[in-house]
């Protein structure tokens, strides 16, 4: 049942984000018997993705939404992507990332951490429950407990990036940029000046 409701939404907001307009007038404003013509950007048919790729699409809409602070757009998106994730039949390392990264968003540290532990249970030092302790923690304001999952980033990354893990490469400006922060997180200085 909420499977069947997130597709029927999902395809009614494909349709309306994908539509040149809604009122049935062409172009040159004479009222069409037939069809509209296809819009020049037609969103993707989500019948034909996996549910992976429908998770993994919601994901980045959030990311994008919210890097571009669209807080309320990429809060609606965001309830549709978890519920995406919620439904996958078995999920990896990479899509727990994905819905610890959109738990943080969302503001909850408790389950960001959650899917950190998870993450390292599986693969005790992968960079990513690494990554997502460190997040969590700030997010509740334990600077100790931050700074030592930044430690253990900085002590794991060489030997983790080695192992060339695709998710690894499918996230690497992501990896870069927290090296930095916990490098400067580490180091006393403060992030982004």
């Amino acid at each position: 049942m909420a499977g069947a409701a997130l597709g029927a939404l999902l395809t009614v907001l494909a349709l309306r984000l994908g539509s040149s307009s809604g009122s049935g007038i062409r172009d040159a404003g004479e009222v069409g018997d037939g069809p509209l013509p296809a819009a020049r950007n037609s969103p993707p048919d989500i019948s034909q993705m996996s549910p992976e790729e429908r998770a993994t699409r919601l994901y980045n809409r959030v990311m994008t939404l919210h890097s571009q602070g669209k807080a309320d757009s990429a809060a609606f998106f965001l309830a549709m992507a978890l519920q995406a994730y919620a439904m996958l039949p078995a999920l990896d390392v990479d899509a727990r990332y994905h819905i610890g990264v959109l738990d943080l968003a969302g503001g909850h540290a408790p389950a960001a951490l959650a899917q950190a532990d998870t993450i390292q249970r599986m693969v005790p030092s992968h960079l990513f429950g690494l990554m997502l302790r460190a997040r969590g923690f700030e997010l509740e304001g334990d600077a100790a407990r931050a700074r030592r999952a930044y430690q253990d980033f900085l002590k794991n990354e060489a030997a983790e990036r080695a192992r060339k893990r695709p998710e690894y490469d499918d996230h690497a400006e992501n990896l870069d940029s927290f090296h930095q922060q916990a490098t400067a997180a580490t180091t006393g200085t403060k992030r982004g000046g």
